[in-house]
């Protein structure tokens, strides 16, 4: 796994309890030895290191759009 600092936006693909893999996306809060804390779109979530399958730095969000006007 690559050098995880906090600030940057990751993407943290780890299994859950069932077995299944999910993915966590959005700021690196915090990373050390044992776990790794990321807020992301729905809501902080800590990952204990022996869960997780893949991580990876991601670019910034895209920059939303404004609504089109109605002619």
């Amino acid at each position: 796994m690559i050098d995880l600092v906090p600030g940057m936006r990751v993407v943290v693909r780890y299994l859950i309890p069932s077995g299944q893999a999910t993915d966590a996306l959005g700021m690196l809060l915090s990373a050390d030895e044992r776990t790794l804390t990321v807020d992301g779109k729905h809501g902080v979530v800590t990952i204990d290191r022996t869960a997780i399958v893949a991580a990876k730095q991601v670019p910034p969000a895209p920059v939303r759009r404004a609504p089109r006007q109605q002619p």
